[in-house]
């Protein structure tokens, strides 16, 4: 897997390891003690411009998307194998692999070099001589590797698109070997940056856009969108500062069009931030109450909604599963998952994930819904949704709650509301290698009168 090729090396912090170096591996070390990718990277880069914070980011999350195959790489030329090595080193190798293997711009001198001073900075000299050893074999040998391939096909997908094996294990039991190949490949895509108009139509932004010199695009499906192309700076953008529009996946877009929410209703979000679908369900609704449980998550949110000079929104710290509101004509819960359909954009979370998580956040969506349900008015409207691409989450959190709450019923929304491709019978579904998207799912349950 290849990205595309800078000539750069990054800024020079002193005369030995450059910073952009360091704050990559400052963010693999943060995301081993459990810390999400996005936050990680915000903090280990606040004091880069942002060619250098593009570079890390490419790093990052090149990394990331070919661990397994770094790790292959590596186990032939580690003496008993990368596991044994500590975990900082085995991080190391693998930032220091793949520049050599897959970023061309950065000259294989700089790759090694820094690579073994910055394991040496951080565990002495011995590492260093390992850290050297090896990538100078990877470097001598790159044009000739070819890692060996596992004798099962399963494996053998895992290694050569970087998934946990148990992962490509369950979706090949449901799309089978052609449709899990389809989606690993999607996933392994850096997604786009898809943005939505706000206070003003599509072609006038259009237009500040390409007059900025960005790059934009039609986005299938979802009209009023535009996808950007290239190195583009948003937050530099005068339609950015301007509050012009607000980033959003087409996935995203689609759960709140499916929602269709009453026009001029009060609806509650309750689990709204970063926000974007509580700005898509304010386009019909009178009023949206955006909610979240995490304070720090909603000051995020005000400051997004300040910047579009947002209206009919109201954001309030709430606990989905205690909400204390009063009953609205509809409420949305985008709950907590494992979030199995944005691997593209988070390849970190594939290496996070773990079996146990399914019951774990199974238990506590089946609590969200279940609360949520006390909040919708007699003939009002429920909507379920996730980024996850799971059963456990989706349908089957559905069917346990329509059986167990005979007052609401599964009901589509009305002819033309979505795409007939996004339709599974009445629900939401988008998948990344189909559609081209984020993955999400939505179910619309109309309570009875």
């Amino acid at each position: 897997m290849t990205f595309v090729k800078r000539p750069y090396q990054g800024t020079q912090k002193g005369p030995d390891v450059t910073e952009s170096r360091t704050a990559a591996a400052n963010v693999l070390a943060d995301l081993r003690a459990g810390q999400l990718l996005d936050a990680a990277f915000e903090r280990r880069t606040t004091t880069l411009d942002t060619r250098d914070r593009r570079w890390v980011q490419e790093l990052v999350w090149g990394t990331l998307r070919t661990r397994s195959l770094l790790d292959a790489v590596l186990a032939e030329r580690v003496r008993g194998g990368i596991a044994k090595l500590d975990v900082d080193v085995a991080d190391l190798l693998r930032i220091g692999a793949y520049q050599l293997m897959s970023m061309d711009s950065v000259p294989p001198y700089a790759a090694i070099g820094q690579t073994v001073q910055l394991t040496k900075q951080r565990h002495g000299i011995g590492a260093s001589k390992l850290a050297n050893a090896v990538l100078r074999r990877i470097d001598r040998e790159r044009d000739a590797i070819a890692p060996p391939v596992p004798v099962d096909p399963l494996d053998a997908l895992a290694q050569e698109f970087s998934h946990p094996s148990w992962v490509v294990q369950r979706w090949a039991e449901r799309w089978g070997l052609d449709g899990t190949r389809a989606l690993l490949d999607a996933n392994n895509a850096p997604a786009s940056i898809v943005v939505r108009p706000y206070g003003m139509e599509r072609e006038p932004l259009d237009g500040m856009l390409q007059t900025a010199g960005v790059d934009t695009h039609d986005v299938p499906l979802v009209p009023d969108s535009l996808r950007l192309s290239g190195s583009v700076a948003l937050t530099e953008l005068g339609a950015f500062k301007q509050g012009a529009f607000y980033v959003q996946d087409p996935a995203a877009t689609l759960v709140a069009m499916y929602a269709h929410v009453p026009e001029g209703g009060t609806v509650a979000d309750l689990c709204a931030a970063p926000g974007s679908k509580s700005l898509e369900l304010a386009r019909r609704a009178g009023l949206v109450i955006a909610a979240d449980r995490n304070s720090a998550r909603v000051d995020r949110m005000l400051q997004g909604f300040g910047r579009l000079d947002a209206e009919r929104l109201q954001v309030i710290v709430a606990d989905a599963t205690q909400p204390a509101l009063a009953p609205v004509d509809a409420v949305l819960v985008d709950v907590p998952c494992t979030g199995t359909g944005t691997f593209r954009r988070h390849p970190d979370a594939r290496w996070r994930l773990r079996v146990s998580d399914f019951a774990v956040l199974g238990a506590l969506q089946k609590k969200i819904l279940r609360s949520a349900a006390t909040l919708v008015k007699p003939g009002g409207l429920l909507v379920y949704s996730t980024c996850s691409l799971e059963l456990e989450e989706n349908d089957d959190q559905v069917r346990a709650f329509l059986d167990a709450h005979p007052e609401f019923s599964l009901e589509p929304p009305p002819a033309g509301t979505v795409p007939a491709e996004v339709l599974d019978g009445d629900v939401l579904r988008v998948l990344p290698h189909v559609h081209g998207f984020d993955g999400s799912y939505a179910a619309r349950l109309r309570r009875a009168a």
